[in-house]
């Protein structure tokens, strides 16, 4: 196939690698710099610099750009996607994307397919990107009445370059878990990282530190956006998360041990039924 990846960042770079480092597939790049896009020709990430006006020869197209980027995108160049083409996004957010770019896929004829690569790194960029990112990792797809033939060619796809887990969903139930699974701990490890003691930890902190701060290194742009756009199941997890925390802080000031051994046993208790 010919495959088209808009957005050489992390996760597009790594797309391209991945594609041309485990398929046969054809891969063209298009990157809003054309330094980079250069700089993944000479690294052999793509087989050609492509141009929108162009994308009618390719066989899967995939955004990976910001949410609202991805939309502007599409509305713009459209019209010079084939009618054959599957379309797909990498956003960490969908029900705020994917009605609209199913509009969009119904007005110029091609299938639209929300999905999301769940992979990254605390760094951006195109030099961080890496062919075996997504080793491992799991695909999550949102069908948004795509055939079941399309879905099942963009899970081969995903399956082709490493990754282990397919789930499928609506983006509704997209948004709410990785509202849990991956912006709380962003807003967690931010909120961490702000207290004053923090610049002080060297030589007091080990693995514990690291843990909870690591993903504060953060694309305050992108994840701005994403916190916004995902901001009722956000808020509804960070409720409960401050409900918790208040119960601990209640515990603690009223000095009831009973309570606290309570508290912190709950939380032993859910991780080893996970069995993590």
């Amino acid at each position: 196939m010919k495959i088209a990846v808009i957005g050489l960042g992390i996760i597009g770079g790594s797309y391209c690698k991945a594609i041309k480092s485990h398929t046969s597939h054809h891969v063209i790049g298009i990157n809003r710099t054309a330094q980079t896009a250069q700089k993944a020709l000479a690294a052999g990430a793509i087989d050609e610099i492509g141009a929108p006006e162009g994308l009618g020869c390719a066989d899967i197209i995939i955004l990976c750009m910001y949410p609202q980027a991805c939309i502007d995108f599409v509305r713009e160049y459209g019209q010079y996607i084939s009618k054959d083409a599957i379309v797909t996004d990498a956003a960490g957010i969908k029900r705020a994307i994917c009605p609209q770019l199913k509009e969009l896929a119904d007005k110029f004829g091609f299938t639209y397919i929300g999905s999301h690569p769940m992979a990254g790194k605390e760094k951006n960029g195109f030099d961080v990107s890496d062919a075996d990112l997504f080793m491992g990792a799991s695909f999550i797809i949102t069908p948004c009445g795509a055939p079941g033939d399309k879905v099942g060619a963009l899970a081969s796809l995903a399956k082709s370059i490493g990754f282990d887990t397919i789930k499928i969903t609506t983006p509704e139930s997209h948004d709410r878990m990785i509202a849990f699974t991956s912006q709380l701990p962003h807003v967690l490890a931010c909120s961490y990282v702000l207290s004053p003691s923090c610049p002080n930890h060297n030589g007091f902190s080990a693995g514990s530190y690291r843990d909870v701060s690591r993903v504060a290194n953060i694309n305050s742009k992108l994840w701005s956006e994403l916190f916004l756009e995902n901001r009722e199941p956000l808020i509804e997890e960070l409720d409960i998360l401050i409900e918790n925390i208040t119960n601990i802080i209640n515990a603690i000031k009223t000095e009831d041990k009973e309570r606290l051994c309570e508290l912190l046993e709950q939380g032993h208790r859910v991780k080893q039924a996970l069995g993590e």
